[in-house]
């Protein structure tokens, strides 16, 4: 065995450890490396408006809750949108629209803003809407059809409302037949409405695209049930309805001031909500 002498050992131990590399020096001016991410950026960090195909959408303002947790589990956000139109699709009036949409318009109304109903397609029934959570004395209600001027806009009022910022709610009934220009219009003024904004369809339209970023189809599944399908949104496609459970079209108290009615003299009979006729001066001159 060769023995390494003392002298030398010293020596022998330092060159077996090899030294580490000095680092590179940078040249002069050259910017300095940007730091390293530690992960991959995700499409929402960047802009709220942005999402991967799987997700939903989300909104940078805080979206308002439907009322029915099933229905908010499914819209982007969790729940109503502001400052666009939600497009809802009916084979007729009266499929639930209004039990539907009541949980938000009633507590936008809690919340001291106003709320525009325009063009109901029939006479609103007061108690009804005040079981449903409504303050009927302080619901607006616009009729644009029953005085048409040629050549005015039955929609200029809707626009309006939308544009000028101090409305809480809308909820519209569309004519049939709209043209996709003129929705379009209406999603662009819907931009500086801070809060829902609900526009009533025929089924038929489902057909036609739309520049509403949410849309959804309702056909009565029962006296108190609701089927929604999801045909638009900001997210992935749903493929089955969602089945919610409205609240019964009148309370028992209701429906026994109902049997009651007929027996009841013309002045103590509930009378409709009446309805604002709105026309436009500007286009009459």
């Amino acid at each position: 065995m060769d023995v390494v002498p003392a002298a030398a050992a010293p020596f022998a131990l330092f060159a077996t450890q090899a030294a580490p590399p000095a680092p590179p020096r940078a040249l002069a001016g050259t910017p300095p490396a940007p730091p390293r991410r530690a992960g991959p950026l995700r499409p929402e960090a960047l802009h709220p408006a942005l999402w991967l195909g799987h997700q939903l959408g989300r909104h940078a303002e805080a979206p308002h809750a439907s009322g029915f947790a099933l229905l908010d589990a499914q819209l982007p956000g969790g729940g109503w949108p502001r400052r666009v139109l939600s497009e809802l699709l009916l084979p007729h009036p009266g499929v639930g629209e209004v039990r539907l949409l009541a949980p938000c318009l009633a507590a936008t109304q809690r919340s001291g803003r106003l709320v525009m109903l325009f063009d109901p397609p029939a006479a609103l029934s007061a108690s009804a809407l005040a079981e449903l959570g409504f303050d009927v004395e302080q619901l607006l209600i616009i009729n644009t059809r029953t005085r048409v001027i040629p050549g005015s806009d039955s929609l200029w009022a809707l626009e309006q409302a939308l544009k000028s910022g101090h409305v809480g709610a809308v909820l519209a009934w569309l004519p049939p037949r709209l043209r996709a220009e003129r929705l379009r219009r209406l999603q662009i003024a819907a931009q500086a409405h801070d809060g829902p904004a609900f526009v009533l369809r025929e089924m038929s339209a489902a057909q036609r695209p739309t520049a509403a970023p949410l849309r959804l189809a309702l056909r009565a599944n029962g006296a108190d049930v609701l089927a929604v399908r999801v045909l638009k949104r900001r997210g992935p496609p749903l493929e089955a309805p969602l089945q919610l459970e409205l609240p019964p079209v009148l309370c028992e108290a209701a429906l026994q001031r109902a049997s009651l009615g007929a027996a009841q003299p013309a002045e103590a009979r509930p009378t409709p909500l009446r309805m604002a006729t709105f026309v436009n001066l500007a286009a009459a001159g």
